[in-house]
């Protein structure tokens, strides 16, 4: 039996109960999202090795899922589901990140090949130490994007989340807010640096004791934040 974890973005009911069922029956753990932006939230925040992704789903196609995906540097591996004929989007789904595609209707058996390699090729989600970190009752799990304080869970936006992330792989390092809207946000050029400011504002209400005056994301006049610790 595996312990593998795929996520099933598919809007077609009947299609996500046969296909969920059978996958569970191959030992698989799977969740599944019926819409473009749950599924892109779902596999932001959570670690999955595996996503089946419909390109036809409501709200957000599933090319803009994959595309957004791998702008976060989510390198989870991707196959890709796709109405026959759809020849353009193939292409375009493997050219923005998509590590296969499987044309609808499909052979069951076709799929659970294309699952097997591509999970062959990629390691196990589970974290490994360089993924964990630790200062003071603040444990954070970058590869399951989870986030504890005195053993309880801390809810973080996928923002805030990225912030924080930014702030632990340069820690003990002094950031400015322009390198924080470049490497986070993705900003260029001249953008206000008040965005840094409250990301920074809400992180510590999460997870100081006292948010108005940090002992672990510190503020350095004139030149930006620091994570201690």
């Amino acid at each position: 039996m595996t312990d593998r974890r795929i996520l099933l973005v598919e809007d077609e009911p009947g299609l996500v109960m046969t296909l969920g069922d059978r996958l569970r029956s191959e030992g698989y753990e799977v969740e599944s999202a019926a819409d473009g932006p749950s599924g892109l939230d779902q596999a932001s925040n959570t670690a999955f090795d595996l996503i089946i992704l419909d390109i036809m789903l409501p709200r957000k196609n599933g090319l803009d899922v994959c595309r957004d995906l791998r702008q976060r540097g989510i390198a989870t591996p991707i196959l890709m589901l796709t109405a026959r004929g759809q020849t353009v989007d193939k292409v375009v789904g493997l050219k923005i990140g998509a590590d296969d595609y499987l044309t609808k209707p499909f052979e069951m058996m076709e799929l659970l090949a294309r699952v097997e390699v591509l999970l062959r090729r990629a390691p196990p989600a589970a974290a490994t130490a360089g993924d964990v970190y630790q200062f003071g009752p603040i444990r954070v799990d970058l590869r399951r994007t989870e986030v504890q304080r005195h053993g309880k869970p801390v809810a973080l936006s996928a923002k805030e989340f990225q912030l924080l992330r930014y702030l632990l792989e340069h820690r003990g390092t002094t950031v400015s807010r322009e390198t924080l809207l470049s490497e986070v946000w993705g900003y260029g050029g001249v953008t206000s640096s008040r965005t840094v400011d409250v990301h920074v504002a809400w992180l510590r209400q999460k997870l100081e004791e006292d948010p108005h005056q940090p002992q672990w994301i510190l503020t350095v006049h004139g030149l930006g934040y620091k994570l201690s610790g």
